[in-house]
């Protein structure tokens, strides 16, 4: 039982003291992670591919006040051992733990909309042209293979922070990024990137089962459309992008919302699965109620 001054939000959703890594922590969603936990109190280090990003988003978004804070740490291309295995070398020479991971790192694709003919001709001319096994290969190892390399890379020091009184004694936990692309029918012209998308959720699901008696919690955040580089193009001298109400009319379906996904909204879903630790191996949608409008699984 607890006083009801416990459950301030400013108590339930602190993760004062925490250490956090997050891949692709540069931009987009990543960012939007990296800024909710570094406002709440906890060292956040980010990691990508280019390191010039990093910096920026560290200089132009770290809190300016507070312990909170946001530290570029890499680069690291995560879809390489090697470099994953330089990367936790380089946290454990800075921090002995790891509160939580979250890996968002990840890549759209190639785009072949197959429109609405029924002509099967019109549909190989279109696909088939457009894609490659190569391709696919390419959006798997990044979507799917790096998030479970990087998961089990730095399952160790997860593990690690239930050897400190402080928290409780509970293990780390990880938050995927999925996709509520892996979790509906319609292929949005990118077969490879919504078939990823399903096999990081099916993945975040077995981890959470095969690693629980480590202590270490998975879940995934699966969004709808937020804007970052992989939706809009590109991004700001502050590494933000800007997603228009236009955009997401265009779609080809419903978005209830009427717009994109807000930071505040993501931060929520992060602060939420990062603090909660009654809650594992469960996908989170926010999406603006665009499942409730598009045939899923």
């Amino acid at each position: 039982m607890v006083e009801t001054q416990e459950l301030q939000a400013s108590r339930l959703f602190s993760v004062e003291g925490w250490v956090c890594l997050i891949t692709g922590g540069g931009s987009g969603i990543g960012l939007m992670c990296a800024q909710a936990l570094a406002a709440n109190g906890a060292r956040v280090y980010i990691t990508g591919r280019r390191y010039e990003v990093l910096e920026t988003a560290s200089k132009v978004h770290s809190p300016p006040s507070g312990p909170g804070k946001i530290t570029p740490l890499g680069p690291c291309d995560v879809t390489s051992k090697d470099a994953l295995t330089s990367l936790v070398t380089a946290l454990s020479a800075l921090e002995s733990r790891l509160n939580l991971l979250v890996c968002a790192a990840g890549i759209s694709g190639p785009k072949a909309d197959p429109l609405s003919s029924s002509s099967a001709t019109d549909l190989f001319n279109t696909l088939w042209a457009a894609e490659s096994p190569s391709n696919w290969s390419s959006v798997f190892t990044t979507n799917v293979s790096a998030v479970y390399f990087t998961t089990l890379a730095f399952l160790p020091l997860l593990q690690q922070t239930s050897s400190h009184p402080e928290f409780g004694h509970h293990a780390g936990n990880v938050i995927t990024i999925s996709s509520m692309s892996g979790l509906i029918r319609h292929a949005q012209g990118h077969f490879s990137y919504n078939a990823a998308k399903g096999a990081t959720i099916h993945l975040s699901k077995l981890m959470s089962t095969e690693f629980q008696k480590t202590g270490v919690r998975v879940n995934s955040i699966a969004p709808g459309y937020f804007p970052s580089e992989m939706t809009t193009g590109g991004s700001d001298a502050r590494q933000k992008s800007e997603m228009p109400e236009e955009m997401v009319r265009g779609k080809g379906h419903p978005v209830p919302a009427g717009r994109a996904g807000s930071d505040e909204e993501m931060a929520m879903a992060c602060l939420f699965l990062a603090r909660n630790r009654y809650v594992n191996g469960e996908i989170v949608v926010v999406d603006g109620g665009v499942r409730g409008q598009v045939p899923g699984g």
